[in-house]
């Protein structure tokens, strides 16, 4: 009888157009959760305005989606493991496309809170969940590089939000670019059709035919056989599946990757929702300060493909000890800085550290952990990381308002970058080899 196993096929494949469609789909959701990223950021300059709020209830009001974030990373990360991918990411789009556009029809600072948080659940929801999902059917040679490209879809997303806020919030007001974010609604029947759920999904679900005909799209060597058996690779089951990520060793590795997800999300967070701010505040007008964003986003789009190539040329964990770093420097002279040219090359490197590190530093802890808790794992990392994102936007807010320095508001923002690189040069580095040495082979025919 041939054995044939399904992850190792995977693996050895090589770069095809079904990859591509995966990738595309992957990336187009990425744009959303990184428009969202960037347009309370935008628009924060309006409401503080429009609505009489102080930067510390900004920064709070601010917090309410990373809280619904947090929850969705958690909830949503782990219940895919269970239920499939495919089936919580679509439920995660309905729910952020939907609140998104109540969120453009609110007319207080209560109800929008409320929209944004529940849009914060939709969105934690998706990311692990792509991730996992790209990471699955990646071959092993290009897998940071095609997580790297599907997290540029992030960072495309910052531009967009930061783009038609220049263009439509002074002409048609805040609300406009909000409901840009429920377009994806409108896609739900093409992904139903396109989208494919994971390999371990399919034959959970005795889709053994389902199963051969991806594999044969993945890699065109694949020739199935009627009397074929299938192997994937998966771990012991957990009645409470967060205990798996604490056991054969992964405990202390797991708790670095929680802290360093805290320190970069503060400052991913931090920096795009004050930006703009601080940049007024330094005496830019609102076009400009916007400006800056767009740039930071900028240089997240370009640090995403740079850092996914030097990431499977020279190992994750260099590049992300590197560019944490890196990002602690660049926010650091932003303070110190006052040519124009130099502010928006120190911003663009802030967002290729920032941003684009935590795209590498989201593939890295998704092969670290076996494909039957993948989501799990990278879900909350994501859910604890974005308590970091919330303290980020909040601190903000209490230093501007307690009147500090423009160079001690960035060097604040700066500290984190450097606990984070030195978290992950503690980490325990085995990734995919730990990963097959722990699983499990189940057989399906």
């Amino acid at each position: 009888m041939k054995i044939t196993n399904t992850q190792q096929l995977i693996d050895q494949a090589k770069f095809n157009k079904y990859h591509l469609m995966i990738l595309l789909w992957c990336s187009f959701l990425m744009i959303f959760d990184g428009f969202d990223l960037t347009v309370y950021g935008a628009v924060v300059p309006v409401l503080m305005k429009n609505w009489n709020i102080s930067p510390i209830e900004a920064g709070v009001l601010g917090s309410y989606a990373l809280f619904g974030m947090m929850f969705g990373a958690m909830i949503f990360g782990t219940l895919a493991d269970k239920l499939g991918r495919k089936k919580v990411i679509l439920i995660c789009v309905c729910i952020f496309s939907i609140f998104m556009i109540l969120t453009a029809l609110t007319t207080s600072p209560g109800a929008f809170g409320l929209c944004r948080f529940i849009t914060g659940l939709g969105l934690g929801g998706v990311m692990p969940n792509v991730i996992a999902l790209i990471s699955e059917y990646s071959p092993k040679a290009l897998r940071s590089r095609m997580v790297s490209i599907m997290m540029a879809g992030y960072s495309i997303g910052g531009m967009i939000a930061a783009t038609l806020s220049i263009v439509l919030v002074p002409n048609f007001g805040w609300q406009s670019v909000f409901f840009f974010a429920g377009l994806p609604l409108l896609f739900i029947p093409f992904m139903i059709r396109y989208l494919p759920d994971t390999i371990g999904s399919h034959l959970a679900r005795k889709e053994i035919t389902k199963t051969k005909e991806i594999l044969g799209k993945l890699n065109p060597l694949y020739s199935p056989d009627d009397r074929e058996q299938l192997t994937i690779n998966s771990s012991t089951k957990s009645s409470f599946p967060v205990f798996t990520l604490f056991k054969e060793s992964r405990g202390v590795s797991t708790i670095l990757f929680w802290i360093a997800f805290f320190m970069s999300l503060l400052m991913v967070y931090g920096l795009n929702t004050w930006l703009p701010k601080l940049m007024t505040t330094a005496g830019f007008p609102l076009g400009s300060s916007l400006s800056f964003l767009l740039a930071l986003n900028i240089g997240a789009t370009i640090g995403a493909f740079v850092m996914g190539w030097l990431a499977d040329t020279w190992g994750a964990k260099r590049i992300l000890i590197l560019f944490y770093s890196l990002a602690s420097l660049t926010i650091m002279c932003l303070g110190y800085a006052h040519n124009m040219f130099l502010l928006y090359l120190l911003v663009a490197l802030a967002g290729a550290a920032t941003i684009g590190t935590q795209n590498i530093a989201n593939s890295y802890v998704s092969q670290y952990y076996p494909i039957s808790m993948r989501s799990t794992g990278l879900g909350w990392a994501l859910g604890i990381g974005r308590i970091g994102a919330i303290v980020g936007p909040t601190v903000g807010g209490i230093l501007l308002s307690s009147g500090t320095s423009i160079q001690f508001n960035f060097i604040a923002f700066a500290i984190p970058g450097a606990i984070a690189a030195f978290v992950i040069y503690l980490t325990n580095n085995k990734l995919s080899s730990m990963t097959i040495h722990e699983d499990q082979t189940e057989q399906f025919t």
